[in-house]
């Protein structure tokens, strides 16, 4: 019977993992470009498909459902090797986080700085922390501005990067144009080319605060296919209305593994105290 209070508490812990995502995203739905996460989980029976055919542990002997095994060391050749046995949830399983890198709608400002990527890839940016450690991150938010000494920076003002990792540097004086190759021309002269990074697999890419990505070891650079478009910002790929649904479905499947709980409570309660005393 308990284990049916296991199911459900490992159900309300994976909802509200669920609404804590949901609302990130919502509190990021005018954050530009903001890429938006989704949770996952794994559900009890493939849970059990991979028990069942676990040879990890010492012996190559298969784990059982519902136990987790503590192995001696020191008894090797004693059959009754495993000494402990403790339950194990047979709930939710809560998973990683994955992040949609679809592409957001665009929006005119007007500002020949304000960049838009078309395609894959992202933005290369040369970062500074609090600490003053410099390191390379990537992003799609294209919303650059011209800072005092002519360089072209994010609105943190880390500088943004052309060919070869090089900073931008513009003349202040001088009209700017990009085309959608991101090359930047003043008075009809190049000055530089803006460096569009994309990866080979997205899956070696982890978010860095709400609009950075920072490559992980085994992140392979390919060559970026992408379109910019100046004037333009990239919004974010939410939709309120889609996020504002599943969020009233997750409360709903919330409130349901909640009132699961109280039942199991009642009758454990009337267990003891009414079946106890026959």
């Amino acid at each position: 019977m308990l284990k049916g209070l296991y199911t459900a508490y490992t159900g309300m812990l994976n909802e509200q993992h669920r609404m804590d995502v949901m609302t990130n995203n919502l509190a990021n739905a005018n954050t530009n470009s903001f890429k938006k996460e989704g949770a996952t989980s794994q559900a009890f029976d493939s849970v059990l498909a991979y028990k069942i055919k676990d040879m990890s542990e010492p012996g190559n002997l298969p784990r059982n459902l519902s136990t987790s095994r503590t192995y001696d060391e020191n008894a090797v050749d004693n059959p009754e090797r495993f000494v402990s046995r403790t339950g194990m949830s047979l709930g939710v399983k809560t998973g990683e986080n994955y992040v949609d890198y679809s592409e957001g709608g665009i929006k005119e400002t007007g500002n020949t700085l304000d960049l838009a990527i078309s395609g894959k890839g992202f933005f290369t940016v040369e970062y500074t922390n609090k600490a003053g450690e410099t390191s390379t991150k990537y992003t799609r938010d294209g919303n650059f501005t011209m800072d005092t000494q002519g360089y072209l920076v994010t609105q943190d003002g880390d500088y943004v990067l052309g060919e070869r990792g090089r900073r931008i540097k513009l003349n202040p004086l001088e009209d700017v144009s990009i085309d959608s190759d991101g090359n930047i021309y003043q008075a009809g002269a190049s000055v530089g080319t803006l460096q569009i990074t994309d990866f080979e697999d997205y899956n070696y890419l982890e978010r860095y605060g709400e609009n950075f990505f920072q490559a992980v070891d085994g992140a392979r650079t390919i060559d970026a296919e992408a379109e910019i478009h100046s004037g333009y910002l990239e919004m974010a790929n939410i939709s309120i209305v889609t996020e504002m649904v599943n969020m009233i479905a997750i409360q709903r499947q919330y409130e349901a593994n909640q009132k699961l709980i109280t039942t199991y409570d009642s009758t454990l309660e009337n267990a003891v105290n009414q079946t106890g005393r026959v």
